[in-house]
């Protein structure tokens, strides 16, 4: 077994990724942004290990010639575009903390987030601007973006320590407020793991990832883990259409293709799926959420490829996956990748680890070089994911005989989007007050073996008259497409305890 990843004491994300592969191999295409897939491979925009060395560089000073300081955060609210990804490294590449956000949250999203954060900027595309009255950060929009990117590069790359702040990513809370997850320079190297078990990348590798920057699942497995090798990136930021997947694969001359359970379920059940589309992948990946083993198996029939699922965390990325060295077992996300500390721990217990069959909390050793460094001013969330050395997320796993970890859903109410975490108060909140509800409440509903949406309970008011449509019309101008529910039921009460708490699993 391989053993413990050395930290440096001075690292930079940026540097780990752009700088050694700028060098030894600056004519090497490092990122593809494809548009439009009909118009064949000359329509795409292409960035080379020296283009992209340079461009980041340059935006690393644009930002510090803009007044923006070592460990200031900056906000990125940006299209599926090669801006993302040069503003998200050339702020870590000056010593500053991006934050990517989702193009779809509301005006009252990005104004909390700001609060929150405390952000000097915030980088927006014309297309996404929202109302930002009484902010004192700096906006960039677009004309300021191009400027930016192409401002003269500075010397080098930040000196910043391998503890030190990179990126901070927002993610549900149980209080319903999302909290930020700082992570350190350091989770570069906290990810070899996953680079080893999971995905087996290597420098001749094209990866192809489905999902957009906003999300940490894009940003660490297609761009961080693919220019930590010196592999290639595809970026795909045209139409929103689910037959284009098997076509960019070819198009791009993918080897790895990673995505959500949901789109590959989609695939399956809506795209022409040809095993020659797929020639040149050696196999797929899936994370974000639990994978039905039925899909595993048509997907298998399909294509004939094999997919890889992984369990991780926001605050960890994957930790636990199958892989070429780990077989599939149907129904499992797999095992711990060699080198970390997992252990299962009891709901309501102490710091020691539960045997072999028992479920519990899923824990990761807090001396992980990949987990997160804290939450961003939430000293009391720190607190209750602490136990002893452990960090404890909320997910409930147990192990087999053989070492396979076994997910059985969360300890708290947290639910899963399309694998965004969406906490069910944030979106009670914001249906609280439409008129006609009485009470609602919000949980996960299962349509299928396969399938679960978000699903609000409501409670109406008598005589009101309201019908759903008003309910799914008034959390539209409210809450972010993915947090939407996207079926409402009628009940004449909420399920709740003798204390009047709210039952949530006993609704549906």
């Amino acid at each position: 077994m391989p053993g413990r990843i050395p930290i440096p004491e001075r690292f930079n994300l940026a540097r780990h990724c752009l700088e050694q592969s700028a060098a030894a191999q600056p004519g090497k295409v490092a990122l593809t942004v494809v548009g439009d897939v009909a118009a064949g491979p000359g329509a795409a925009e292409y960035w080379t290990y020296g283009d992209l060395d340079r461009a980041v560089r340059g935006v690393a000073a644009g930002l510090e010639e803009a007044g923006l300081a070592p460990g200031d955060r900056l906000l990125l609210r940006l299209p599926n575009n090669s801006s993302y990804a040069l503003l998200f490294y050339g702020a870590i590449a000056a010593g500053l903390v991006p934050i990517p956000v989702s193009s779809m949250l509301t005006e009252r999203d990005i104004a909390f987030l700001l609060a929150d954060s405390g952000a000097a900027g915030i980088a927006m595309d014309d297309g996404l601007v929202v109302p930002l009255a009484g902010v004192a950060a700096k906006v960039f929009d677009t004309a300021a973006i191009d400027r930016l990117r192409r401002s003269d590069p500075r010397p080098g790359y930040a000196d910043t320590a391998a503890g030190d702040p990179a990126y901070m990513i927002y993610t549900s809370g149980t209080s319903g407020r999302p909290k930020g997850v700082v992570h350190a320079q350091r989770v570069a190297l906290g990810r070899i793991p996953m680079h080893r078990d999971w995905q087996a990348i290597g420098g001749d590798d094209v990866m192809l990832h489905a999902g957009t920057f906003n999300w940490s699942y894009t940003l660490g497995v297609g761009l961080l883990d693919p220019w930590s090798v010196g592999a290639a990136a595809v970026l795909y930021n045209g139409p929103q259409d689910i037959q284009v997947w098997p076509r960019l694969i070819r198009l791009a001359g993918a080897t790895l293709f990673a995505a959500v359970p949901l789109l590959y379920r989609q695939m399956l059940k809506h795209a022409a799926l040809d095993p020659a589309d797929f020639a040149t992948i050696r196999h797929c990946l899936c994370a974000g959420e639990a994978m039905h083993p039925s899909i595993l198996e048509q997907w298998r029939a399909a294509t004939g490829r094999a997919l890889y699922e992984s369990l991780g965390m926001s605050e960890c990325s994957t930790f636990i996956s199958s892989g070429p060295s780990v077989p599939v077992r149907p129904g499992s996300a797999g095992k711990p990748q060699q080198t970390r500390r997992i252990a299962i721990l009891a709901v309501d217990g102490d710091d020691t680890p539960l045997p072999t069959g028992e479920t519990g909390l899923l824990a990761i050793h807090r001396s992980d070089p990949g987990l997160m460094l804290g939450y961003w001013n939430r000293p009391e969330e720190d607190a209750a994911t602490t136990r002893g050395d452990w960090f404890v997320g909320g997910d409930l796993a147990a192990f087999d005989d053989d070492g396979y970890v076994w997910y059985h859903g969360r300890a708290d109410d947290i639910m899963n989007a399309g694998g965004f975490r969406v906490s069910p108060l944030e979106v009670e909140a914001a249906l609280a007050d439409c008129p006609g509800v009485a009470e609602v409440a919000v949980t996960e509903h299962r349509v299928d073996d396969t399938l679960s949406v978000i699903a609000a309970y409501v409670v109406a008011r008598p005589g009101s008259g309201i019908d759903a449509d008003r309910v799914l019309a008034h959390a539209g101008g409210r809450l972010a497409a993915y947090k939407r529910p996207k079926q409402v039921f009628f009940v004449e009460s909420l399920p709740r305890n003798v204390n009047g708490k709210l039952q949530r699993r006993a609704l549906g």
